[in-house]
């Protein structure tokens, strides 16, 4: 029977058996969109339309492909991208490309950019590839194809730096390899928006082009952890800098202040008319003005900052929470841990 001549009570049967397939499908994906089942060599399907018709236009997320010359800096690219806030897949099959778009769409904006790191594994991979793109194009879906170019010698000699094969030399050398991908990816090289040439870039300076071309109008976003501690626990191991309270008085020697932490309102004033305490606050908010924008520069997005005192209970819990409505106030996105607090 044709499309047309389709039966109304088949139709409703046609329904219903999709929104189970729906159903099961997201059973099997959960809340994280990376463990998809890859698709088998012979015989699987895998569906790669979206339901247009169930998933309003804005909510179709932005796609970004990101592919080019192995050792031409994939991964740096696509870590670039997630420090932006895109949700990153590595060596996602392109045929399963357009169901990931479409579990995107259905996250109710919670997943509004996503990128693919497409690797060479074969003609048939790229051919997949094609096919993902055309679907994606009659759907509307923004995309954009990111390749990582580099010279023979520059590929050369990072494979040779890390004593690794290139994965298509197979049993000749590592530019057998490379002439062997070049060849596979010239019709995908054509077909990029962007192309980004590695041979003379180091990490930070690919980190800046991509930062450039998707982090916007406003600067890449620094992200802070202020973590209050107690020296007699040891130091924190992930703290990027460390501030020592110890020069202020310990609220522990005033026995109404004792029972509490830096968090009660009165050790907090007890702390901050100490002479020096708002002198410090504003001085080294000034210096973390000028470390966060050399932190931009160098491609780091994430920073701890690590606040002590003799126990984590006083001093560095109020300057803590002072520091870290400092860093908010001036656009740094900011959490604060009070790693010792209750130890005592």
């Amino acid at each position: 029977m044709s499309e047309h001549e389709t039966h109304p009570t088949a139709e409703r049967d046609q329904q219903t058996r999709e929104a189970h397939a729906a159903q099961e499908t997201h059973k099997k994906t959960g809340e994280d969109l990376t463990q998809q089942d890859a698709p088998q060599e012979d015989g699987a399907q895998v569906s790669t339309g979206i339901d247009a018709g169930g998933v309003p236009e804005a909510a179709i997320p932005e796609l970004v492909i990101i592919s080019g010359m192995s050792g031409a800096g994939r991964s740096t690219a696509a870590k670039c991208l997630e420090d932006l806030g895109w949700f990153v897949v590595d060596n996602l099959p392109p045929a399963l490309i357009p169901t990931m778009v479409e579990l995107g769409a259905r996250s109710q904006g919670n997943v509004a950019r996503i990128a693919v790191v497409v690797d060479v594994r074969g003609r048939r991979f790229f051919d997949n590839l094609r096919e993902s793109l055309a679907e994606l194009d009659t759907r509307g879906v923004t995309r954009r194809i990111v390749f990582l170019e580099s010279s023979d010698d520059a590929l050369v000699r990072r494979f040779e730096s890390v004593r690794r094969p290139h994965p298509l030399q197979g049993d000749g050398r590592i530019v057998d390899g490379i002439a062997a991908e070049r060849e596979l990816l010239r019709e995908l090289r054509g077909d990029a928006d962007l192309v980004i040439d590695t041979s003379s870039l180091n990490v930070h300076e690919l980190r800046a082009k991509m930062d450039a071309q998707f982090a916007g109008e406003e600067e890449p976003e620094l992200r802070a952890t202020v973590m209050s501690f107690g020296f007699k626990y040891g130091l924190p191991v992930d703290a990027d800098l460390v501030v020592d309270m110890r020069f202020l008085p310990n609220p522990h020697w005033v026995p109404e202040l004792r029972p509490y932490t830096g968090l009660n309102e009165e050790v907090s004033a007890y702390v901050f008319n100490q002479p020096g305490a708002k002198e410090f606050i504003d001085r080294y908010s000034e210096l973390l003005q000028l470390i966060a924008a050399g932190y931009r520069r160098e491609g780091k997005r994430y920073v701890t900052i690590a606040v002590g005192c003799t126990g984590g209970k006083h001093r560095s819990v109020a300057t803590s929470e002072k520091l870290a409505a400092r860093l908010a106030s001036q656009g740094v996105e900011t959490v604060v841990v009070h790693r010792d607090m209750g130890r005592e």
